[in-house]
Formats: structure tokens, C-alpha cells, sequence
């Protein structure tokens, strides 16, 4: 469960990175609606992605995985269209958006695993 809550607070503040780095991406609300987004988020790539990625498996093959990049902004661009019919006040304007807007979560979500991971790890030797 902890590790959900950790999930869902990297991919908030990943998205809230992504609207404030990238133009087309954009965000007008509070930190609990941003959760709402990041939640959605979380959601779209645990049930939708894998089904992507089995549907382009030649595709990536081919492509030497850099079609996840693609995925990744389908992924974005979903999660601004779900948020949208929710009114959330979360947008992704264009192909472009979604395709930068996905490398900087992806950049800001591996640092900062890293980080938890580090500091777990450093917990667990500390007994």
C-alpha cells in the first residue's frame, strides 16, 4: 500500500513538472486534483499499456524499443483526455506536448524512484 501512495506521489509531482516545463502542457488546480490526474495516470498505464505494448511488440522490435516513446506520449495524451471529460483542469495540446511532456515524467519518475529507492535501502541496512 506504501508503495502505491509512493507511486502516486512521484507520478504527481513527474505531471506537475511536465505542465511546468513543456508549453501545451497545462495545469489549472490544487495539489489534491493534481493526485486525481496522477491517479488516472497510474491507472492508464497499469491497463492500458501493457496492451499497447503487446498490440506494437513487432513494432518496437523493429524499432529497438523506441516506439515506447510513442506509447508513453498515447499514455499522456489519454490521461489529458480522461481529465478533460472529468474537468480537472489538466491538458495536453498536441502529439508534441504529449511526447516531451512523457520524456520529462519519465526523466523526474527515475530520479525519484531512485531516491526512495536509496533512502529504503539505506532504512533497511540501518537495523
Amino acid at each position: 500500500m506504501l508503495s502505491l501512495l509512493v507511486r502516486l506521489i512521484i507520478n504527481a509531482v513527474g505531471l506537475y513538472a511536465a505542465t511546468q516545463l513543456v508549453p501545451g502542457l497545462t495545469f489549472n488546480g490544487d495539489w489534491g486534483t493534481l493526485a486525481v490526474v496522477a491517479l488516472i495516470f497510474g491507472v492508464v498505464n497499469a491497463l492500458v499499456r501493457p496492451l499497447l505494448r503487446f498490440l506494437t511488440c513487432p513494432l518496437l522490435v523493429l524499432t529497438l524499443g523506441l516506439f515506447t516513446f510513442i506509447i508513453n506520449a498515447f499514455m499522456l495524451a489519454l490521461t489529458g483526455w480522461i481529465a478533460q471529460q472529468l474537468h480537472l483542469g489538466f491538458q495536453v495540446n498536441g502529439f508534441w506536448a504529449a511526447f516531451v511532456g512523457a520524456l520529462v515524467i519519465s526523466i523526474v519518475s527515475f530520479v525519484l524512484t531512485m531516491l526512495v529507492r536509496e533512502e529504503t535501502r539505506g532504512q533497511r541496512y540501518a537495523h
